[in-house]
């Protein structure tokens, strides 16, 4: 059999720090998280949720110092992928690739779900002939903008995220500081401590981290900015800085959104937040100031659905991209349009792949429910993805840079990552019995099919490892291949 011809490649040089910084941070998705995943911890943590946030940031900052350190050494379109495919072996590379795409490819259909039930649930709240069971179209419209931003390459999307991330961040920011003032005198730094942790069942330390293996997933998608280290200017450098900065500078930012929130609801009675204003709390505190912050709240909460798709699309692209030419996946993955050098089979797979999804689960169920599904599917793989990258870390400078090793950097600070990831698997799978973490609970039907569904989606990527190790071996130790190092960069 004749070897395939040479592959195309990315553009390089293509995007600069600014770029790579708001990929990992509209890959947070930081207005939607603000919005809706956060203000659920307040069930368990009351007033203290600011703490729980701080909590989950400082846990959440170990796993990005240790995916840094990875990046600064492999810049590479494989990123996780090929950091634990050098770290440990090609076929754990290939495993947390495959999953790893599984979870990017979701990105899409999930936040387009929650574009089409805001604006149709908004909507109809202004102008009731407006039928919420339309939310179908502005789902199919944010997908195909998305795709097309993605399609016209790595330069118009990434800057795309810079607008849209500023947006969002810029909205809660404003409104937060607006709420700090006018809660004047009941501004306490007492909800940093257990003092307001009252929810009912979960009074003192056991509701803070309740509350912070909660709001630790907020942060996911920090990492985002490593696929594109083949299309960054001096990926060793800018794309480490993408993954510590985006952590810091949104970890800030939640913690002080929540704060605000928490100070101007009221600590004492805060753990009935989530169930503020019909279940959309900060829509009410924006309608509390003035109409004009609640329509700024909308606009940025559906610009961080818009961001997060786009940042979630060019993730699964790269990372197709790079197994395509490998020939760990089907080689069309490694197509690039001629002129954008954008993966155009991936990313028409990922059009199929969102509508298909999104479309199947909101019609069978309701869009809200079917964003739970996807929500939970995601997220169960995400976290193993991210504990096996901490163990990599270790692995990688044990075995490639001894010289370079430091005790804590490279096995301290990722151990304590990888077991601070471990209390929010449990909890995102609903693995209840777990000593010390009594307050998961079992999933319910139809969230609880998720985790199966994905533990067959590895079972399935097993059995496609099997079969490269017989068939096309180099496949699978080509993962662990960095492209740039070639190039010395």
């Amino acid at each position: 059999m004749s070897e395939p011809g040479p592959v195309a490649q990315l553009e390089r040089n293509a995007v600069g720090l600014t770029d790579v910084l708001f990929q990992s941070i509209t890959s947070m998705a930081p207005g939607a998280a603000i919005a809706a995943s956060i203000p659920l911890g307040a069930a368990f943590a009351g007033g203290a949720l600011p703490l729980s946030v701080f909590i989950a940031f400082i846990g959440m900052l170990f796993t990005a110092v240790s995916i840094g350190q990875l990046a600064k050494h492999i810049p590479a379109a494989g990123s996780v992928a090929t950091y634990n495919a050098v770290g440990l072996a090609p076929w754990v590379g290939f495993l947390v690739g495959w999953a790893y795409a599984a979870v990017e490819v979701l990105i899409v259909p999930l936040v387009m779900l929650q574009l089409g039930y805001t604006v149709a649930g908004e909507w109809n709240s202004e102008q009731s002939s407006f039928p919420i069971s339309l939310w179908w179209i502005f789902m199919v419209a944010g997908t195909l903008l998305i795709c097309f931003l993605v399609y016209r390459g790595v330069k118009t999307s990434t800057r795309t995220g810079v607008v849209l991330g500023f947006i969002e961040i810029t909205v809660f920011l404003a409104l937060s500081i607006v709420l700090v003032i006018k809660a004047g005198n009941h501004n306490t730094l007492s909800v940093f401590t257990p003092h307001f942790a009252n929810a009912e069942g979960y009074k003192g330390m056991t509701g803070v981290i309740a509350g912070a293996v909660g709001a630790l997933l907020a942060f996911s998608g920090f990492e985002a900015a490593a696929p594109l280290a083949e299309e960054t200017r001096n990926p060793r450098k800018n794309v480490p800085r993408a993954v510590i900065l985006s952590t810091i500078l949104i970890g800030a930012l939640y913690i002080f959104t929540t704060y605000a929130a928490t100070v101007y609801y009221g600590p004492e009675k805060f753990s009935g937040f989530a169930a503020y204003a019909n279940g959309v709390p900060w829509d009410g505190l924006a309608r509390s100031v003035s109409v004009v912050f609640w329509a700024l709240v909308l606009f940025a909460i559906i610009n961080s659905t818009l961001a997060n798709a786009n940042a979630g699309a060019n993730v699964f692209t790269r990372t197709a991209y790079a197994f395509g030419r490998v020939g760990a996946f089907p080689r069309w993955f490694a197509d690039l349009h001629p002129k954008y050098k954008s993966p155009r089979i991936g990313l028409l797979v990922e059009l199929l792949l969102s509508l298909a999804v999104g479309l199947a689960l909101g019609f069978k169920y309701t869009p809200q429910v079917a964003f739970g599904i996807i929500g939970t599917a995601l997220v169960v793989i995400v976290v193993p993805v991210y504990i096996a990258t901490n163990i990599a870390c270790i692995g990688f400078f044990a075995r490639h840079r001894k010289d370079e090793q430091h005790w804590v950097l490279h096995i301290i600070v990722p151990i304590i990552g990888a077991l601070l990831l471990i209390p929010g698997f449990f909890s995102v799978a609903g693995i209840t019995g777990v000593p010390g973490l009594s307050f998961i609970s079992a999933l319910t039907s139809p969230y609880k099919y998720a985790p199966y569904v994905m533990a067959g989606w590895l079972v399935f990527g097993i059995v496609i490892l099997f079969w490269l190790r017989s068939r096309r071996p180099d496949a699978v130790d080509k993962v662990a291949h960095i492209h740039l190092e070639d190039e010395g960069m």
